[in-house]
């Protein structure tokens, strides 16, 4: 897509040449700065009064598109008076893109979650809601208090749905004009919901509009994952540590795996030993395990094949307080109260020797994509939606727009290192680490799971290197762990985490890595996203952010160098487990 620079869109509608004649942006943007210098002479309280006013505008018979210049001229004003911070031209092009059901895809840094407020403000004045949808009960908390300042400063109630709330807290929560939380308590409310039989009892007004942070996170990488309320069944704690001691010592020439759709299945050979051993225990009446009185003790066999070779511990679950805990594969956060589904839980259980709970059965069910896709109106932002922007479309009917950068890319993203062997990379990220250490600089590095951040732990304690570990292990300690992550000389290794900090330096070192060998460099790009890399040094460059003052915008022409580069393809294999909730 062509981009013009911020000053040009002002005065022109933008199109994205790349898909459609459609317009994207609507109406001009430069519609927006005349209201600044009349609002800045009103009271605090006759700006409050403003919101009012739109409101029985609205129920006059404009529409939102009517009142959005006056809407957005307002959060603008309340911003500075709430927060010190003045939405730049190109963030207001954000809000534009989110209230006309598009996704704004804005650098890291760029103001994403001050973006949101004008969208969110606008929506809000029809009384029908807003749903402000983050990844971590972290954010959506943080943003509720920090962007709550300035709708509440304009006469809008914030709610925010976090976990362990009554139904009375999360139904006064869902009535508020905006609601924040995460993508789990969305969903699992609404199963909730559904299970009711009064309607009264019901905690979810009906849905009017949303607007999705990470997006590319929640509806592409998550999309296809359940959640699920169960309830209990018959006892078979028994029969998983029977079957699990069958299944722990097997041989790998009696089974197959397949890595790219993460599964796991007998072979001929296996099926046929395996009937023989059954049938000499009298676990089964026939030597043939596919007989129908035969499925339940194949499915436990096929748990146990998954829980014993293809889940790991420390990297897909925790072993805490003698139960089993599921790990975030995009978050890298303690899932707690959550199961997997189809005994593979109690599997797993039965591999760790942990007391085994009841297995559940299914009593509701929804995706994150079918649950979304219910909302009249969605809307999201991302730093990274471009490369799906054909999925977003084909699936959500959502078109993706580039918002520029409010001044140009200084960033220097260095190509990928591979190295031939692990122990080889180990050496080179120590290395630089040590030398970037030495610098004064704060350094963030990046791991994609719980035994590979305790593994550089290791090699930076024997060179005296004072850093921190954010994982699953030490979840209580994110917030103060992430707030001394940009303090010179900080070392803070962060394990699969979605986490917003400031920067107390002009330059945050970030080092990423993952795969060694070119051969599984290949074969995990794909699951891997961009982290088939052995050093990225990121350089940012300062952010709206870190303002002290509001300059007056200046002309920015985006060169093709500016662009960010594309990401490596998403994995599609099929999700194989769920999110649980008994």
């Amino acid at each position: 897509m062509s981009l013009k620079s911020p000053l040009e869109l002002r005065s022109s509608i933008m199109y994205d040449t790349a898909a459609s004649p459609v317009p994207l942006i609507a109406p001009n943007p430069k519609r927006i700065s005349p209201f600044s210098p009349t609002i800045k002479l009103l009271s605090d309280l006759q700006i409050k009064d403003k919101t009012n006013g739109l409101k029985q505008a609205l129920r006059n018979g404009k529409k939102l598109d009517d009142i959005l210049p006056d809407a957005f001229a307002l959060v603008r004003e309340a911003a500075i008076r709430t927060l010190g911070q003045r939405h730049y031209d190109v963030q207001i092009l954000g809000g534009i893109a989110l209230h006309n059901g598009k996704i704004a895809e804005m650098k890291t840094g760029e103001g994403k979650t001050l973006v949101s407020t004008l969208s969110a403000y606008l929506n809000a004045l029809s009384g029908l809601g807003v749903h402000i949808v983050t990844v971590n009960d972290y954010l959506a908390s943080r943003d509720s208090e920090w962007m709550g300042a300035i709708y509440k400063f304009l006469g809008l109630s914030v709610g925010c749905i976090k976990s362990g709330m009554s139904d009375a807290d999360r139904k006064n929560a869902y009535l508020a004009d905006i609601t924040y939380g995460t993508n789990n308590e969305f969903g699992f409310d609404y199963l909730r919901d559904n299970m009711k039989f009064n309607l009264e009892d019901m905690c979810q007004r009906s849905f009017n509009y949303a607007i999705i942070d990470e997006v590319d996170s929640i509806l592409i990488d998550e999309a296809r994952t359940p959640l699920v309320i169960s309830g209990a069944i018959e006892d078979n704690t028994k029969l998983y540590n029977i079957i699990n001691n069958l299944i722990k010592n097997i041989e790998k020439k009696y089974y197959e795996i397949d890595e790219k759709s993460r599964s796991i299945n007998l072979n001929s050979s296996g099926i046929e030993n395996f009937e023989k051993l059954l049938y000499s225990k009298n676990l089964i009446g026939s030597q043939n395990l596919y007989a129908p009185e035969n499925i339940g003790i194949l499915h436990h066999i096929n748990q146990a094949l998954k829980a014993n070779f293809l889940f790991t511990k420390d990297k897909d679950y925790l072993v805490k307080d003698n139960q089993v805990v599921i790990v975030d594969e995009f978050t890298g956060r303690m899932m707690e109260g959550r199961r997997f589904s189809d005994g593979l839980h109690q599997a797993i259980e039965a591999k760790e020797n942990v007391q085994i709970q009841n297995e559940n059965q299914t009593l509701a069910s929804v995706t994150f994509q079918n649950y979304f896709r219910m909302y009249p109106k969605l809307s999201g932002m991302t730093g990274t939606a471009k490369t799906e922007a054909a999925e977003f479309s084909e699936i959500y009917g959502l078109d993706v727009l580039e918002i520029p950068p409010h001044k140009s890319m200084v960033r220097n993203d260095l190509n990928d290192e591979i190295y031939r062997t692990n122990e080889e990379k180990w050496q080179a990220v120590v290395k630089e680490i040590s030398k970037i250490h030495e610098k004064g600089q704060p350094l963030l590095v990046g791991t994609t799971n719980i035994k590979t951040s305790e593994l550089i732990s290791k090699r930076l304690k024997r060179l005296n290197i004072k850093h921190e570990v954010l994982n699953a292990r030490f979840h209580e300690k994110e917030a103060i762990i992430i707030s001394q992550a940009g303090k010179p000389f900080a070392v803070t290794r962060i394990n699969g985490r979605v986490s917003k900090m400031r920067s107390c330096t002009k330059r945050v070192h970030i080092a990423s890595f993952s795969t060694t060998t070119i051969a599984v460099a290949v074969d995990l790009i794909a699951h891997e996203l961009k982290n088939v890399t052995a050093l990225i040094k990121c350089p940012p460059a300062p952010t709206w952010e870190q303002s002290t003052h509001f300059p007056v915008l200046p002309s920015l022409q985006l060169s093709q160098s500016c662009k960010e580069p594309a990401t490596t393809p998403r994995a599609d294999a099929t999700m194989d487990k769920a999110l649980r909730l008994t």
